[in-house]
């Protein structure tokens, strides 16, 4: 592990190879996203309803985990926000006992243009407000 500035981040051998570093709580690096990892994340309703109130806020703003409404034990809530941020969806910060989370969208505008946008607007008309689920 290294550190820069006040971010802990850790090297893995493929990242080493390709000049990636990832941070230690496995945010990617944008050479890093791939679309079939993003597209499984969202594949799911629970999630998608997270990344769409996301959406809908201004670009750049922090959500704490709980404001979301998931009615899910901590240890599914933890699966699913990781999944986000393994996906490249995410961004996550440890505030006290809490974390913050806050939609990647210019990165995912940046790998993917226009996909997220797509997706949350084909599934908006099918699903009008949905609240989440399990």
């Amino acid at each position: 592990m290294t550190v820069i500035g006040m971010t802990v981040v850790k090297k893995t051998a493929a990242a080493e190879r390709n000049g990636i570093v990832a941070d230690a709580d496995g945010h990617p690096d944008l050479q890093e996203f791939d679309l079939s990892a993003v597209l499984a994340a969202l594949a799911d309703d629970n999630r998608r309803n997270v990344i769409a109130q996301l959406y809908a806020e201004p670009d750049g703003t922090e959500q704490f985990c709980s404001v979301f409404g998931m009615p899910w034990a901590p240890s599914t809530r933890t699966h699913h926000f990781r999944v986000l941020r393994k996906a490249g969806l995410i961004w996550q910060r440890d505030v006290g006992n809490g974390r913050m989370t806050k939609l990647r969208r210019e990165d995912m505008e940046r790998a993917f243009p226009g996909l997220l946008g797509a997706i949350l607007d084909a599934d908006r008309g099918r699903h009008p407000a949905r609240p989440a689920t399990r």
